[in-house]
């Protein structure tokens, strides 16, 4: 990832030192992480994107559903293509194991770019939404999904190389950004002057956006072989800490920044006090892991190969998150979690 000094205009400060106040000076605030009111509950492992024949996807949603759930998913959305799948078609497959939340995937376009916004915990079908701009285009998505009471979340800028950082932060009531997506042909690590995925969600959250990055699968191909240039299941995913398994638990968790995302590598917990960001991994045979903790401007703050690997909050970094790689190249991530002084 490049470090940048300076995005959309503003130049981001890597580091702000806190000063002494041992010269007679009135003392400067002092900073802390902001500390989740409640750090309980649960984990439950969840897709919030994936396709059946009721759009372009190779397999009935039935198909889909159970493939996820026989491979250990809390839950699962079924965002097709401006189609609407009622769950309760599905009800024989719900019990209190696995979770099916209404979805759709929101497809509108402008001019040639693709607008893709997955609609969470939605009641009906949504008719997807055009501007006469880029940026309201997105925006009239985003709002049909809050209309409703439900939860959006931004699909795969790079898709087409579609848009990026400048037209993400011009939208508002979006907390949810893709910053992984399995399908090949979303270029999650960018390519010559547009910045990846994750690079995207560090120029986001440096100038202030509040935003959350997920991992998906994207899933259209259930059925014949699983191969890079295939659009598989199981490549991306989240896992919630939410107090039961509910719809309504499970989506304000996730506005709340309450879960992490992963190509693979599974945590155990996620602990935050005031001054520490406690990272536990999940062991899994032989894997070794490296943990980079991330500030403000895409910064790596510090490296770990312990487990917890800890980071310790000493200067005001604006932000810290977790990005937690094992030998086989797999990831998770944690949510950011924000300095704030008093």
């Amino acid at each position: 990832m490049r470090l940048f000094s300076q995005v959309l205009g503003r130049v981001i400060p890597v580091v702000l030192l806190i000063a002494s106040c041992t010269d007679g000076r009135a003392p400067q605030a002092t900073i802390q992480f902001e500390v989740p009111a409640d750090q309980d509950g649960l984990w439950y492992k969840g897709n919030t994107h994936a396709h059946t024949t009721m759009s372009d996807g190779d397999s009935p949603p039935e198909y889909v559903a159970r493939w996820y759930k026989e491979h250990g998913y809390d839950f699962l959305v079924l965002s097709d293509h401006n189609v609407f799948t009622d769950p309760q078609s599905l009800s024989h497959l719900v019990d209190s194991t696995f979770l099916l939340i209404p979805g759709e995937e929101l497809t509108s376009s402008f001019e040639a770019v693709a607008v893709h916004v997955n609609g969470l915990n939605i009641p009906h079908v949504l008719e997807a939404q055009t501007s006469s701009t880029l940026v309201g285009t997105i925006q009239a998505n985003v709002d049909a999904v809050r209309e409703v009471e439900g939860v959006p979340h931004i699909n795969h800028p790079n898709f087409r190389w579609s848009f990026g950082a400048k037209e993400l932060a011009q939208i508002e009531r979006d907390r949810l950004l893709e910053i992984s997506n399995g399908h090949p042909a979303v270029h999650n690590e960018g390519g010559e002057d547009s910045p990846g995925l994750e690079e995207i969600w560090d120029i986001l959250l440096s100038n202030g956006k509040r935003i959350y990055g997920i991992a998906v699968d994207d899933a259209h191909h259930f059925q014949g072989e699983f191969a890079p240039d295939r659009a598989n299941p199981g490549r991306g995913w989240v896992t919630v800490r939410a107090q039961n398994l509910d719809a309504t638990a499970l989506m304000e968790a996730l506005e709340a920044g309450h879960f992490y995302s992963s190509t693979g590598v599974e945590l155990s917990d996620i602990l935050i006090t005031r001054d520490r960001l406690e990272v536990y991994i999940q062991r899994e045979s032989d894997f070794r892991y490296t943990t980079m903790f991330i500030g403000e401007g895409g910064q790596i703050l510090s490296e770990s190969i312990e487990n917890p690997a800890i980071f310790e909050l000493v200067t005001n970094v604006g932000y810290v998150r977790a990005r937690v790689r094992d030998s086989a190249g797999r990831v998770a991530w944690t949510q950011p979690v924000f300095v704030i002084e008093h």
